[in-house]
């Protein structure tokens, strides 16, 4: 995968890693993965970008508190840029936040396509991390945000529907678009044995009936306080910087770092986004 990349000429500047937060069904807590992955990446000091791509039910903005009076839909209708939608969030955190109803990809114009690649291109220049919280299922909008990424990260929890979901999701991402390799989180566990048992059971099946590779990034605990750090609509990584959950967020964190980008990997933030509407074309 070899999709984004933000490498300008004569400079210094590090690629951006695009990554997807996916799951397959809704309630395993991949929103709260995206939005405290973005923050713990941002409090280790690096520049961070988070789109919520959950175009039918935004929610990032609500699970920050954060007041957005303009969304992406605003910028497609060219009612304004795309630096005039992104908001400020705890410890630098950029976000671009999406809306309910707003039109599928697929449904785009080519000028909105256009439209979309420049906005991205001209805000792009100067991040690290592009976090992607796509939306629950397995649709052509989450398809397309999970390809056009460079890495796949796809949250599990201890629920027979979890693993089946995230088994669906890896097969068409797999048999229709290509994709080979997932990193795997296993959230809300009780014990880090039971978070390697999850992996097993879908690594079995994967390794079963498909060809792909996957990575296991660890586990997340249960941990009440990530109900109240969402009631207090703040990020459980600061509210709560030495619960469990944050612990083993911030850990993630620093695994994400150390990532490889593809050798191949090379262009602008724009690649990613030719990519995507490419995809949905």
């Amino acid at each position: 995968m070899s999709q984004v990349i933000n490498m300008l000429p004569n400079s210094n500047l590090k690629p951006v890693k695009v990554i997807a937060v996916t799951g397959g069904k809704g309630g395993v807590g991949k929103t709260n993965i995206a939005v405290n992955l973005a923050i713990a990446l941002s409090m280790q000091n690096h520049k961070v970008m988070l789109l919520d791509a959950d175009l039918g039910l935004a929610n990032v903005d609500v699970m920050l508190g954060i007041n957005c009076r303009k969304n992406i839909s605003h910028v497609l209708s060219g009612e304004c840029e795309l630096k005039n939608i992104v908001v400020d969030a705890p410890f630098g955190l950029k976000i671009v936040p999406a809306a309910s109803g707003t039109k599928n990809m697929a449904e785009l114009s080519l000028q909105e396509h256009n439209g979309i690649i420049q906005a991205f291109s001209d805000i792009g220049h100067n991040l690290d991390f592009l976090i992607i919280d796509t939306a629950a299922g397995i649709n052509d909008m989450v398809a397309s945000f999970t390809q056009a990424a460079q890495d796949v990260l796809t949250v599990v929890c201890d629920e027979p529907t979890s693993i089946t979901d995230a088994y669906a999701l890896m097969k068409v991402m797999n048999q229709n678009f290509q994709l080979s390799r997932f990193h795997v989180l296993a959230n809300m566990v009780r014990t880090s044995q039971e978070g390697r048992d999850l992996f097993a059971k879908l690594s079995h099946v994967c390794n079963k009936f498909l060809d792909v590779t996957l990575d296991y990034v660890g586990s997340v605990p249960f941990d009440e306080n990530v109900r109240k750090a969402v009631k207090k609509q703040r990020s459980l990584v600061e509210v709560f910087p030495r619960s469990p959950a944050s612990v083993a967020i911030k850990t993630l964190a620093k695994k994400i770092q150390q990532w490889p980008v593809p050798k191949d990997a090379s262009g602008n933030i724009e690649f990613f986004m030719e990519r995507l509407v490419g995809n949905s074309a």
